[in-house]
């Protein structure tokens, strides 16, 4: 298998495309707080993407395949919550939206140290040491 593009790398590009739509939503949130009638943007992935892994896990011949097929052709959905928090319809909470734009950064930081370390252990492997 190839370095560059192995499951895991494929899944860490997934991840961080995710990571920024998630960030884009939460700020879009954050932006139109008091605009009422605004409904808060949500971001899934992890919940379609594990379902689809889990059935591809468990076939006997091809798992590989099937897993690769699945990072390659995996995407996430962008979808408007149907939960009113004020009167004027506003379905944005601000605190909640600042405490997921936190956790989202540490997501992200997270990410990008796995992905240093993947390159790392390229770099490695191609000076010989």
């Amino acid at each position: 298998m190839d370095f560059l593009s192995s499951n895991s790398q494929l899944l860490m590009e997934k991840s961080m495309s995710y990571l920024w739509a998630k960030q884009a939503a939460i700020l879009d949130n954050i932006a139109n707080a008091e605009t009422p009638e605004y409904k808060a943007k949500v971001v899934t992935f992890e919940e379609s993407i594990r379902t689809q892994l889990e059935e591809a896990a468990s076939r006997p011949q091809g798992a590989g395949k099937a897993v690769r097929d699945i990072l390659e052709d995996s995407g996430f959905t962008v979808f408007e919550a149907q939960e009113q928090t004020r009167m004027d319809d506003n379905g944005i909470n601000v605190t909640s939206e600042m405490t997921e734009m936190i956790r989202n950064a540490y997501q992200q930081q997270y990410l990008y140290q796995a992905i240093n370390k993947h390159y790392g252990l390229l770099r490695m492997a191609v000076r010989g040491q």
